[in-house]
């Protein structure tokens, strides 16, 4: 009996555990950068050239993207530093509307949100690993599509196979304790934010030219032969301009994404109330300023006509091979291998303690709630790892074409709208929490309060209005996804209420 009670005191037993705290200002900053460059910023830019029709109006959609994130950064290091808890934004929306609300955005969070995004980052490491070795590609088959129904089908090729082994590795080094995950994310992003660094640094000394500099900004304002929005509009007219600026922030928003991540692990954070709001805003302006960058490099080395007809979008292969013939789109493929792996990483280190906070109180899986030995939420993370690797599987396909998509990726099309309005909510939990708890701590105020996050309110809430009117068929069906946890948290609730009186006033402290 004592030898059992020496040991436990001194390991501390699965529901005793704390969390330990051993992320610092970098390693927060490194969570940040590293969970937001993916891949988006090498692809989504080719896209909303073809939308807006000028390299100038695709730089200022960038600038708003980067107004925004900064702004919802700013606004959350105040929420951050009066909650340093792990949980991060599930914690925010329960404590400053109701626990349904922070439910919902859990429920989406591990549906949709942070697994399709780490499945569509770890296919993304496959798809390049291709570039590389042939063997890994999406058309070699251990496993041929079965389909399911006329647009749906399973397969797993060796790209699948080798996003899944990315998947179940990243997840198995995190549950051996946060050092391990700390260590993969500051290599890792400090590599792939050299790489970028690198890119745009070759791309403007060696691949940047007069006439392209010409072609693209001497008619700056004037869109060119922009994509119709719909029958009748397009970026050529003032009202289709500001609409086309709206929807392309779909793009550029979704690759500036997962910001938010250091929230989750603020239970790690040595000293959160001060570096978890430094981070955000040290975080989201480095890679503000590197995507602009990326853009300006861009647009300075391709011609508008090319990055809207560029193979599968690769605008960033395309303009580092015109800087360096030959030997450009393998080095991008490494760098895109890099910063594809060490954002998986930090997505799944962040996304397991936010079911970890879910789960303390009573609204998932109870083993995601305990930390094992190394103080980790282990079975959160094994739990996020086997349903992310799931989503890998999954294929939509075109009857018309022939060719196979990623069910994912619809997936992440409806969820980014979804996500928009969490944000909002989020940021409105700040007003509301000044009023309902005036006497808070709050080490850290919101910058510029009110106007910065009123600013992001409305201007969010502007390109939510759009979307739903414009892209209603990826819009809705994200709410739909969200409300589906309605019933989902309804169960639960109910589950709960039945199990409480059984229990004695002991087993319920």
């Amino acid at each position: 009996m004592t030898g059992r009670a020496v040991t436990s005191h001194r390991t501390g037993s699965p529901e005793t555990r704390e969390f330990r705290r051993s992320l610092g200002l970098f390693d927060s900053t490194m969570v940040v950068v590293g969970a937001m460059i993916g891949s988006g910023i090498f692809l989504v830019s080719a896209d909303m050239t073809r939308l807006l029709g000028s390299a100038s109006w695709v730089l200022v959609a960038w600038g708003i993207t980067a107004v925004l994130t900064l702004a919802a950064a700013l606004s959350y290091g105040e929420l951050a530093a009066m909650m340093p808890r792990a949980g991060g934004q599930y914690v925010y929306l329960r404590e400053a509307f109701s626990p349904i609300a922070g439910f919902l955005y859990g429920w989406t969070l591990f549906a949709v949100i942070q697994t399709g995004t780490v499945a569509a980052v770890s296919v993304g490491f496959a798809r390049y690993a291709s570039v590389l070795f042939p063997a890994i590609g999406e058309d070699r088959y251990l496993v041929p599509p079965i389909h399911l129904s006329e647009g749906y089908a399973v397969s797993l090729s060796n790209a699948q196979l080798l996003a899944i082994a990315v998947i179940a590795f990243l997840t198995w080094t995190n549950t051996r304790g946060i050092d391990y995950g700390r260590i993969i994310q500051n290599v890792f992003t400090s590599a792939k934010t050299a790489a970028l660094v690198g890119l745009i640094a070759i791309g403007l000394a060696f691949g940047a030219n007069a006439g392209t500099i010409d072609v693209n900004f001497g008619r700056a304002w004037v869109p060119v032969a922009p994509a119709a929005i719909a029958p009748g509009l397009d970026a050529t007219s003032l009202y289709g301009l500001l609409v086309a600026l709206a929807i392309a922030q779909v793009g550029s928003l979704f690759a500036s994404d997962a910001w938010n991540n250091i929230t989750f692990t603020a239970g790690e954070v040595k000293n959160p109330r001060r570096d978890v709001p430094v981070s955000l805003a040290i975080g989201t302006g480095i890679v503000m300023t590197l995507y602009l960058a990326a853009n300006l490099t861009y647009f300075t080395t391709l011609p508008l006509d090319a990055i809207k007809t560029v193979p599968a979008d690769r605008v960033a292969a395309a303009s580092l091979e015109v800087a360096l013939p030959g030997i450009g789109g393998a080095l991008l493929a490494v760098g895109i291998m890099i910063s594809t792996f060490g954002c998986a990483n930090g997505m799944l280190l962040a996304g397991a303690r936010a079911y970890y906070a879910m789960a303390r109180d009573g609204l998932f899986f109870k083993s995601a709630g305990v930390l094992n030995e190394r103080h980790v939420p282990a079975w959160g993370l094994a739990l996020q790892g086997v349903w992310t690797a799931f989503l890998v599987l999954p294929r939509t396909y075109d009857a018309t074409t022939g060719t196979y998509g990623n069910l994912y990726g619809s997936l992440l099309d409806y969820v980014v709208s979804a996500a928009l309005f969490f944000y909002i909510l989020t940021i409105a939990g700040v007003f509301r929490l000044r009023w309902t708890r005036p006497g808070a701590p709050r080490p850290y105020l919101a910058f510029g309060y009110p106007l910065v996050p009123a600013l992001y309110i409305v201007a969010a809430t502007g390109i939510l209005v759009v979307l739903a009117v414009y892209r209603a068929s990826t819009t809705w069906p994200g709410f739909v996804i969200v409300l589906l946890g309605v019933p989902v948290y309804l169960m639960i609730r109910r589950g709960a209420a039945r199990v409480a009186p059984a229990l004695s006033p002991s087993e319920t402290t």
